[in-house]
């Protein structure tokens, strides 16, 4: 039996399969950003011909490639879902991540894991689309729990990508690259069997090419007080918080010599944490604290786990330090539900592809910035060689975004 949507359309019995199809799609996108992270120092060494210290800095760059696509076709593809429906553009993006897997499979060059990279950007996103979908599909009051299993199946994509990856990655570096393109494939088939197009023809608009641009999706944060120096914080706290997906497998090799299969299990390890804390936790303590309060302390937890992350001798106390570093990862949750604060509700999409926007660019600038120090402190002839640098530089880095947030709040902001 169908029922009417908020839009007015209708809602089959069979789009219960869209809408798996729709959580399916964006836990194959977080697999495959965690799926390349244990692989990339060997496919990039047995690519690219080079040793670690400079396979970290291609890797910086692929990265760097990967959050510049995103952020410039973020915007342009939630346009185009609103003039041609999302079907053809979530069907588009899935066939696209299924091509970027098979460039790294078979990449004879760096140049082709470029080309990778940059296709896998574009098509990731594809969340843009997939919140879309949602909405279009879910009445007011079931919007929460879409978005909830939203961030489950993004929670759950980052635990089994790195741990799948890492596992696969003995056996090769390129054999999970193989396995991502035909689980996409499949993917792809059932989507043109079973996903309805959501947004009917009366609904959908002309392109609007201004609303393209990605920059004008942080004008949001300079309309409303308090809302500009917030999201100055949280961009500091990203950009410190990339040493993580920039560095880590490297790190672990240079430093422990860590199998894939090792790395893999330990972003794994991070992935569940998270998720506790993000899922479980991050309501009670912030009805029991206080979002500041909570911001606070995930900062100055931040910066002396990065130190302790430096001063690991072995793999038990990497785990250990990683076993608490959950409140640290609700830091982007409570900054965002301070600003929503100060943003009307016709505003609330717009600051959160502001946000997004800050994720991104933080995150390219943030993973060039620390690939870049790895490499010069862990190549031959360093006057320092150790691959702790990164690490140490970056706790100073959320030192001062600690410093700043501290400084606001004294300001009543």
């Amino acid at each position: 039996m169908a029922r009417e949507t908020l839009s007015g359309g209708t809602v089959s019995a069979g789009q219960g399969h869209a809408t798996l199809f729709v959580l399916i799609v964006v836990f194959l996108d977080m697999v495959g950003f965690g799926l390349i992270i244990p692989v990339l120092p060997s496919l990039i060494e047995q690519v690219g011909h080079v040793d670690l210290a400079q396979a970290s800095r291609v890797g910086g760059a692929m990265f760097a490639v990967f959050s510049l696509a995103q952020f410039a076709f973020a915007p342009l593809m939630g346009n185009l879902s609103d003039r041609f429906g999302r079907r053809p553009l979530l069907l588009l993006a899935i066939g696209g991540l299924g091509v970027d897997y098979l460039f790294h499979a078979f990449a004879p060059t760096l140049f082709w894991l470029f080309i990778g990279r940059a296709i896998a950007g574009v098509c990731g996103a594809s969340y843009v689309i997939a919140n879309a979908y949602l909405a279009d599909v879910s009445a007011p009051q079931e919007r929460a729990r879409a978005f909830g299993l939203m961030g489950a199946a993004f929670g759950l994509g980052f635990i089994l990508g790195p741990a799948l990856g890492g596992l696969l990655g003995e056996l090769g570096p390129r054999v999970p690259f193989f396995v991502a393109a035909a689980i996409s494939g499949l993917n792809l088939i059932y989507g043109l069997f079973v996903l309805p197009e959501s947004l009917p023809p009366s609904r959908r608009r002309p392109l609007n090419w201004r609303a393209c641009n990605p920059f004008g999706t942080l004008k949001v944060f300079a309309r409303y007080p308090g809302v500009l120096p917030m999201a100055g914080v949280m961009g500091v706290y990203l950009f410190a918080s990339a040493i993580y997906p920039a560095i880590w497998p490297f790190w672990g090799m240079a430093k422990f010599g860590w199998t894939e299969g090792i790395i893999g299990l330990t972003l794994a390890a991070y992935g569940i944490v998270a998720a506790v804390f993000q899922g479980g936790m991050s309501g009670p303590l912030a009805r029991r604290f206080g979002e500041a309060k909570v911001v606070f302390a995930g900062l100055l937890l931040g910066v002396v786990l990065l130190i302790a992350l430096a001063l690991s001798s072995s793999l038990t106390m990497v785990l250990i330090v990683l076993c608490v570093t959950g409140i640290e990862g609700l830091v982007q949750p409570m900054l965002t539900s301070l600003m929503s604060r100060a943003v009307p509700e016709d505003e609330q999409g717009a600051l959160q592809g502001g946000i997004s926007a800050v994720m991104n660019l933080a995150m390219l600038f943030g993973t060039l910035f620390f690939t870049q120090v790895f490499g010069i402190f862990q190549a031959e002839g360093a006057i320092i060689r150790t691959p702790d640098m990164a690490f140490y530089m970056a706790s100073a880095i959320l030192l001062t975004a600690l410093i700043w947030f501290a400084q606001l709040r004294r300001r009543g902001l």
